[in-house]
């Protein structure tokens, strides 16, 4: 996933959603008292801004009466309503449900009085216009952001019963604002006005995008039409949050336990300890790795251990039927929620004056519905023919294994038998991969990345920022003059009983010039990195998955694009203002230095030896990363391709079901036809609760971008330090620095010379021969 949408919640990974959704693989609220600086490690607090008043309780330091005096009130409110305090960072770790219902109704109330001030007053200047809604709309987004967060990662039916109450306030309150006349009248004025030209780019992006968003949301409706597409977006509101809870519970729901060792036969050590470890968690006090019982479900690293290893085929069918039928029936059933939400997405979109949502999608990205079709439909063709050998490959392999299933295979067959090819033609294991890679290590490797290509250092910060559970880590971004430019939290291990799948990279604060405090010319960016890998076993450190450390260089570049921003336009910073179907050019850009020999190698050390990832073992690594190329390839075409057409061409009030349009674009996009049960749509979280509907084909997109960024690297010479240096710099004073003040394009161009061009993604995936 990507970042999250901004109003739903953040950006997620697609090699995540890949390997989830396939069918091959790509604590209770704390109550302690606040978490207050003075108890905070001496050593991190030195990485605050010396202007920060936070400072005043380093026990090195004495605080003036002034300061104190400062805190003790902040202190005060702060244990009134934590999410109403005035903080450095958000008190996670003090947050209740009881807390949500009260804070959002006391902040929409002030709110509701500055946006009736503002628009008595509001002037066609940025000092009278801009800067006052930017306060009015950030303060909403960290409140609400922060319960929006601990739903994602702590979620509780107490929390969700009080998001559940509020968030029809919240939006209601959205809507009053996006369809202020007044402002959206005062940013028309600006733009054409005879000030127009002398004003900055990203300026002119603000108000360009301010005008069209404003249009979005229904500012030039009136009457019946406007209540109406109010009521929509009230529902929508609704459908989307109840969609995203059924596929967590659905997938908390399932739980396999087996005591009888045979029937999980070929499961490796690490899933073993996983699974006994689920069990001791659910009372089963006595289980072992070694002796039992164990609990399988339906979370990643026990799903995907189970597809890709377990020789018992029913327990492999059993577990796939389930995670392809999640939330698709009972009181959990998205069926008719997904019904729900295209009617009304219609609607919405003609009540605006479009033909079809994606119409409305396409208004805030670059690409247009044609060329959409037409790149999905090149990148489909280009993996046709690879994706049928990929399946010869395979049954010619099972089949010569002396499998019985060989001229029969499965769906639940697949991932197995890929994974067994792949060992044999490849002599590489991942499971015997995990030892050399230590998530410790591989953070280590990923900030010496982060440092060699774009000068910034990044140093824990543990202790300076209150987090929501103790495997949180807290980091400080510093720049080459050692002063602090970003800060994030990396919330790295799966906790299915609270906290959602996938992976995603979220907006804390945005860099803003407006919002500056403690001194600084303007406010710090913080970031979310949350991921859902394989947690410690016992006393070993998390040992990951090649693919796993794949999916965090993939949030730590969303990160790095929000944190590395040299725009003090908080509306513009960052992945703000951006396109949505180009942010995911840093993410999927990051990922290709996994496979960078330096980098690999850097990463790479045994956990208990010390023993480097022996050489021949990375070019193994390389040999087998185009393995399955196509098929990999049409499964995320499948993905685009159904959210399209639900969006284009679907009627929802006829008689075809959702599941007929799934069926007839597999017949173009899938090799093995799908199960008559396939109910995926069901947890088809991006378009259905994670603002990619028509929008999918974003990864796509981005992928030629961020394949064709990469080449530059290529192009100077991946063993050339200096160059790889000087172009690392380019790429941050380009693609990182401008955020959303210049267009995408432009963007692209200003690094790489010439507009983007598929050939290097084709080249990357062993794919161009059939696309020319």
């Amino acid at each position: 996933m990507g970042p999250r949408p901004p109003r739903q919640g953040g950006i997620g990974s697609v090699m995540v959603w890949l390997l989830l959704s396939a069918s091959f693989l790509r604590v209770p609220f704390a109550r302690a008292a606040p978490r207050l600086p003075a108890r905070a490690n001496p050593k991190a607090l030195l990485l605050l801004p010396a202007s920060s008043p936070l400072r005043a309780f380093c026990p090195a330091s004495r605080p003036s009466r002034l300061t104190c005096s400062a805190h003790a009130s902040m202190a005060a409110a702060s244990d009134d309503n934590p999410l109403l305090a005035d903080f450095d960072f958000p008190p996670f770790d003090r947050v209740e449900p009881q807390h949500v219902r009260p804070a959002v109704r006391t902040l929409l109330a002030r709110l509701e009085g500055e946006l009736a001030d503002l628009e008595k007053g509001v002037q066609p200047t940025w000092g009278k216009l801009v800067e006052p809604l930017e306060r009015i709309v950030d303060n909403l987004e960290v409140v609400w952001g922060t319960v929006d967060h601990l739903k994602a990662v702590k979620d509780s039916s107490e929390l969700r019963a009080a998001v559940e109450d509020v968030q029809p306030d919240k939006v209601k309150f959205q809507l009053r604002l996006g369809q202020s006349k007044p402002i959206y009248q005062a940013f028309n004025a600006i733009r054409n006005s005879s000030d127009w030209e002398s004003l900055s780019e990203a300026r002119k992006r603000i108000v360009q995008a301010q005008i069209k968003e404003a249009v979005l949301s229904g500012v030039a409706l009136e009457d019946e039409q406007r209540e109406k597409f109010n009521q929509i977006e009230q529902e929508l509101e609704k459908l989307t949050q109840k969609f995203s809870e059924n596929v967590l519970d659905a997938t908390k729901k399932f739980e396999k336990l087996i005591t009888d060792k045979k029937e999980i036969d070929g499961l490796p050590a690490t899933a073993l300890g996983l699974a006994a470890q689920t069990a001791v968690s659910k009372g089963h006090e006595s289980a072992t790795a070694e002796n039992g019982p164990w609990i399988i479900t339906l979370d990643a690293p026990s799903y995907i251990a189970v597809m890709q290893h377990a020789r018992n085929r029913a327990l492999r069918e059993e577990v796939y039927r389930a995670y392809l039928t999640r939330a698709s029936s009972g009181d959990l059933d998205n069926t008719n929620i997904i019904s729900q939400i295209l009617k009304l997405r219609l609607e919405k979109a003609k009540l605006l004056g479009y033909k079809n949502y994606a119409e409305v999608s396409m208004a805030q990205k670059m690409a247009t519905v044609d060329r959409v079709e037409e790149l999905l439909e090149k990148l489909r063709a280009a993996s046709w023919d690879h994706a049928v050998q990929d399946m010869e490959d395979l049954k010619v392999f099972a089949n010569g294994s002396g499998s019985p299933e060989a001229n029969d295979l499965a769906h639940w067959d697949l991932t197995f038998w890929s994974e067994r090819l792949r060992e044999s033609k490849y002599d590489i294991n991942e499971e015997d991969l995990r030892p050399y890679f230590a998530l410790p290590k591989v953070m280590d490797g990923l900030f010496s990345l982060a440092n060699k290509l774009f000068g910034v250092s990044v140093e824990p910060a543990d202790g300076l920022a209150p987090v929501w559970n103790s495997d949180v880590k807290f980091y400080c971004v510093k720049d080459s003059s050692n002063s602090p430019v970003a800060y994030f939290y990396f919330d790295p291990y799966s906790r299915p009983s609270e906290k959602r799948g996938g992976a995603w990279m979220n907006v804390v604060f945005s860099r803003s010039r407006v919002l500056a405090r403690n001194g600084l010319s303007a406010r710090l960016p913080v970031a979310h990195v949350v991921c859902n890998q394989t947690p410690p076993v016992g006393d070993k450190p998390s040992l990951m998955t090649f693919r796993e450390v794949e999916t965090v260089f993939h949030e730590f570049g969303h990160a790095l694009q929000h944190m590395l921003t040299k725009q003090d336009e908080g509306f513009v910073a960052g992945i703000r203002g951006i396109e949505w179907d180009a942010v995911e050019l840093p993410s999927q850009f990051m990922e290709n230095w996994c496979y960078h020999k330096n980098t690999l190698l850097s990463i790479a050390k045994h956990y208990e030896t010390g023993e480097l990832l022996p050489e021949e073992i990375y070019e193994k690594l390389v040999a087998a990363k185009n393995f399955r190329a196509g098929t990999f390839s049409l499964r995320q075409i499948r993905f685009a391709s159904v959210d399209m057409e639900l969006h284009t061409t679907y009627d929802p009030n006829e008689s075809l079901s959702i599941y007929d349009v799934d069926r007839r674009v597999a017949e173009r996009t899938q090799v093995l036809a799908p199960l008559s049960e396939d109910k995926f749509l069901c947890s088809f979280s991006h378009i259905f609760a994670g603002g990619y509907a028509a929008g999918y084909y974003s990864y796509k997109w981005a992928e030629v971008l961020s394949a064709d960024a990469f080449s530059a690297f290529e192009d100077a010479g991946l063993d050339n330090e200096k160059a790889i240096e000087e172009t690392g710099r380019r790429f941050r004073e380009t693609v990182l620095a401008l955020g959303g003040g210049k267009s995408p394009l432009e963007v692209f161009v200003s690094f790489r010379g010439r507009e983007p061009s598929p050939e290097a993604l084709l080249r990357h995936n062993g794919l161009l021969p059939v696309a020319a």
